[in-house]
């Protein structure tokens, strides 16, 4: 009996809102991917973003799970495969992340654990689960969405600043293992992006400090992911590309 060809998917956690939703919508425009996309609260949310990867032609689905949670993702992604059994998850946008800004001194240790077991537990979790598959396939694209507050830090910014910068350096050293096996790994750093995370911030000022002079939009964060996961982005890995206006480089 023939072989049926295996039904690929591309993974956004965190895919419901903002640059993540932006994400699936491009890749689901872009790649032919069929689109998993993760949330953890907000299912109106999620549904939103399905609708939309539906509108651009492409089918979907949402996933319920905490990336920050190991069991969770495992039990997920068991039952998933399990419903699944001729699918690959070729592409992983580990998108995920959360902020609980303020002053180091004063920092409590929830703050300061729940940012850190977000997006680099998260990036651990998701990851590891499926580059096993990855790397039977000798195929794979791995993103992840870091930040500008990774590689120069922020002030007030200390828990976000140490979570993106730890997935700076996993990036760059799981490039180098997993090479040879044709899977990719990269991060995107994003600087002043419209978005919720940046929604209470004063615009007027701080884009005096972009030498674009505005903030930039999900879309643009959106168009650089969907290259990076395609086969044309083959030749790039371990790099981190800002996407900033200018701001820093």
């Amino acid at each position: 009996m023939e072989k049926q060809p295996k039904k690929k998917y591309a993974l956004v956690t965190g895919g419901s809102r903002g640059i993540g939703r932006a994400i699936c919508i491009q890749l689901a425009k872009d790649s032919g991917y069929s689109i998993l996309i993760n949330y953890n609260h907000n299912e109106a949310a999620a549904l939103e973003t399905l609708k939309e990867v539906e509108n651009a032609g492409t089918k979907g689905e949402i996933l319920k799970f905490d990336v920050a949670n190991a069991e969770s993702v495992q039990k997920t992604f068991d039952g998933w495969f399990q419903k699944n059994e001729n699918a690959v998850i070729e592409v992983v946008i580990n998108n995920a992340g959360i902020n609980k800004d303020g002053l180091f001194v004063w920092m409590k240790s929830e703050d300061w654990n729940s940012v850190l077991n977000t997006s680099l537990n998260g990036f651990y979790n998701v990851t590891n689960y499926l580059m096993q598959q990855m790397l039977v396939n000798k195929y794979g694209r791995i993103i992840n969405m870091v930040s500008v507050s990774g590689l120069k830090g922020t002030a007030g910014q200390v828990n976000y600043s140490a979570a993106k910068g730890a997935v700076v350096g996993a990036t760059k050293a799981l490039a180098q293992e997993i090479a040879k096996r044709n899977i990719t790994v990269n991060a995107v750093a994003p600087g002043f992006i419209n978005s919720d995370m940046t929604a209470g911030l004063d615009e007027k000022e701080l884009k005096k400090m972009i030498p674009v002079n505005r903030f930039g939009e999900a879309e643009e964060v959106a168009h650089l992911v969907s290259f990076l996961a395609s086969k044309n982005a083959s030749y790039i890995t371990g790099e981190v590309i800002n996407i900033n206006g200018g701001i820093y480089s």
